[in-house]
């Protein structure tokens, strides 16, 4: 006998009296009392979500906990032969579970989620994914996350649990350009400042926090951050104009390069250009949680 297809569920954990009032006090409550705090970006829409790293299960309760305080709709995928399986499969429903049937009879993961967005639009729901693809040490990312949001027509959200800072929820919304690997490996190095619950089995690797920046610096990041995804490098003059700031000292260059944000190279005049490091990309993700809104790091 031919199995049943299970649908996503449009009646979630994240409907109604309960979620919106009850689940909202105790989480508000748990966080104020363990000094957790919510990320300062808030995407509206549907959008692609990643949440990196993941080396604990406590990631989906503190990220649950950031969807229900930010009235954000999260749903997951998951092995459909999961949700099979009586009371643990209705509940896994219940919480958000995208049953993926990856057999040859199955339909595709891509266009499931692309059927189900279209009841959804204009509401705040996130499609949640781990890169990692488990809570084990890995050495590199599973990236169906990227071909969904490319099929889909969505922008990722990048969302961390960060146990040092205490800081959950998406950091910023990114925009998918024509170069795969580009993209993948800024994003991955966004997360080389995000500490997991075991750091030790996380990829990327963790290398510490970010350094502490001030307005003018952040202002050439995001300056450089644009010039070179078009043009590669620049010179001082055009990072300037971009910022829209005077004269800049070498001193704040200086201070991005020795803090391994930003290279320095010449061309063939002699003059001085500059660009990002993966690091300093990565560093952008963090500054700024989309293209016109600017958030100071601390310190």
């Amino acid at each position: 006998m031919a199995k049943k297809n299970l649908r996503i569920r449009e009646k979630t954990i994240f409907d109604g009296i309960f979620s919106k009032y009850i689940l909202k006090f105790l989480f508000s409550l748990w966080f104020k009392v363990a000094g957790w705090k919510l990320c300062t970006a808030t995407p509206e829409g549907a959008g692609i979500t990643i949440a990196a790293p993941h080396t604990s299960n406590w990631d989906f309760v503190y990220a649950l906990g950031a969807a229900i305080l930010q009235d954000v709709k999260i749903y997951f995928s998951i092995k459909d032969s999961m949700c099979r399986i009586p009371l643990l499969g209705r509940w896994l429903m219940y919480l958000g579970a995208m049953p993926i049937d990856r057999s040859s009879t199955g339909l595709g993961q891509v266009e499931q989620i692309k059927q189900f967005i279209e009841t959804q639009k204009g509401k705040r729901v996130f499609f949640l994914f781990t890169p990692e693809g488990t809570r084990g040490g890995v050495a590199k990312w599973k990236t169906g996350f990227y071909h969904v949001a490319q099929g889909c027509g969505l922008p990722i959200f990048l969302a961390k649990v960060d146990y040092l800072s205490k800081e959950t929820g998406v950091f910023h919304i990114f925009k998918l350009t024509n170069n795969k690997d580009d993209d993948i490996q800024a994003m991955q190095a966004s997360y080389k400042s995000v500490y997991g619950k075991y750091p030790t089995k996380q990829f990327p690797p963790y290398q510490g926090p970010m350094p502490s920046i001030g307005d003018k610096e952040a202002a050439i990041i995001r300056a450089l951050y644009a010039i070179n995804s078009i043009k590669g490098v620049a010179t001082k003059m055009e990072i300037s104009a971009k910022a829209k700031m005077g004269e800049l000292s070498n001193t704040m260059f200086d201070f991005l390069i020795d803090n391994g944000l930003v290279e320095q190279g010449f061309l063939e005049r002699a003059e001085i250009t500059y660009q990002l490091t993966l690091a300093g990309k990565g560093c952008y993700l963090h500054l700024y949680s989309q293209d016109d809104s600017l958030v100071i790091p601390n310190g």
